[in-house]
């Protein structure tokens, strides 16, 4: 079973508290038709769970496949600069059929990103920060997105969301 490499740690983008006994971790691309299915899911996930679930994201855009994937996680970390990461993410998935530069311009207008920070962040700026994410997840085992790790170990099961429930049922019933 393939653990989480590295483990979840302050620089990572979290909602919940860190004390909560479960915490699921998903390498997403903006882009990804199957991120877009999951996202609704991990929203039912975390109003089920409620305190007792910590998600964090982390980048993995899958650029060969994806073209507007890299701009979108660039787009996401110079938001997170502004502290308003949750609400890019949010935006890109509810978006996900209008991801290029034009529609970046307008979501950062939106929610109050410079556009020198965007052209910055376009040309380079947050490319380790992604980068980072990306290395954490090949070292992690993973090869496509959406992947899931619940309380450091990958995920393999059903992306539908009564067995993603019960995993994360499971995980905070064994965490005490």
């Amino acid at each position: 079973m393939k653990m989480l490499t590295p483990p979840v740690g302050p620089e990572d983008h979290m909602q919940g508290p860190e004390d909560a006994p479960v915490t699921l971790v998903e390498y997403g691309d903006y882009e990804c038709p199957y991120c877009g299915e999951m996202y609704p899911v991990i929203k039912a996930l975390q109003q089920a769970m409620d305190d007792r679930l910590r998600f964090v994201f982390r980048n993995f855009p899958l650029t060969g496949a994806h073209p507007h994937a890299g701009h979108a996680a660039q787009f996401s970390e110079a938001a997170a600069a502004i502290g308003r990461f949750w609400e890019a993410h949010d935006l890109l998935y509810e978006h996900q059929d209008a991801l290029d530069d034009a529609s970046l311009a307008s979501y950062a207008q939106a929610l109050g990103i410079d556009p020198a920070d965007l052209e910055a962040a376009f040309d380079g700026r947050f490319d380790a920060r992604i980068r980072v994410d990306f290395s954490g997840g090949l070292r992690s085992g993973v090869n496509g997105t959406p992947s899931l790790f619940i309380n450091g170990r990958r995920y393999d099961g059903a992306h539908e969301p009564e067995a993603l429930l019960d995993a994360l049922e499971l995980a905070a019933a064994v965490a005490g």
